[in-house]
């Protein structure tokens, strides 16, 4: 064989090599090089800073009592993990189109009633073509615009929490996706300072539920589970 066809099947197989490298290594590459890094799930984390100037002082349950509207600085979205030629990528989806409020009853320790709806039209993530699939196919928002949560159980406090301190609890209400609605639990934590709060929130799901089916294009599939997430500005009526 002469030399210079050595060179070319040499080169050829190089280049096969290399393509196939590419094949295996181009979901990992993706993940770690080129998709946007998953958003935070939403928490209230120390470094948030304090809303009041009078931090750690207990609250008075009086100054809670009434209603309180979702103001800007809010957003909501989903969480889902997505298998892309056998690997993971987390996708998470945001929006700020969220509205809503919620009422504190006569003790200043008990939320009565919360209602939050939001447009998932609006939900964005670093893919088009995703959420063009997602709107228009999985969540179907010509039909169903909006998502929404609506309390079912009031949730009571023992006792009033510090100017700033953050308190966790469990809200049990009805979710609503596609049309369909079904009893959920959301993990939520809320921070006051009386006049302003802060609520972050996830809610566990899995979208057969709610009659939304997961895609599966043979080399990208998407988990049938996944969150809906929520970070919330609120401020008293």
């Amino acid at each position: 064989m002469q030399k210079s066809q050595k060179v070319l099947i040499g080169a050829g197989a190089g280049v096969l090599a290399l393509a196939a490298l590419a094949a295996l290594a181009g979901p990992v590459v993706y993940r770690d090089f080129i998709a946007p890094p998953a958003a935070s799930a939403p928490t209230l984390g120390a470094s948030d800073g304090a809303l009041s100037d009078s931090a750690g002082a207990t609250l008075d349950p009086q100054a809670l009592v009434g209603a309180w509207s979702v103001a800007d600085g809010s957003e909501a979205g989903y969480r889902v993990n997505e298998v892309l030629n056998g690997t993971d990528v987390t996708v998470t989806g945001r929006t700020d189109q969220v509205s809503g409020g919620f009422t504190i009853g006569k003790d200043g320790l008990t939320l009565e009633s919360a209602e939050l709806t939001v447009d998932v039209a609006s939900i964005a993530t670093d893919s088009a073509q995703r959420d063009t699939y997602f709107r228009d196919q999985a969540l179907r928002s010509g039909e169903y615009p909006t998502a929404t949560f609506a309390l079912t159980d009031p949730v009571s406090l023992e006792a009033a929490p510090g100017s700033g301190s953050v308190v966790q609890a469990e809200a049990v209400g009805d979710l609503t996706i596609a049309g369909v609605t079904q009893s959920v639990t959301a993990s939520v934590e809320v921070r006051s300072d009386g006049r302003t709060a802060d609520i972050a929130g996830s809610i566990p799901i899995t979208f057969a539920d709610f009659g939304v089916e997961a895609p599966n294009l043979g080399f990208v599939s998407v988990e049938d589970s996944g969150f809906v997430e929520f970070q919330l500005s609120a401020a008293k009526q």
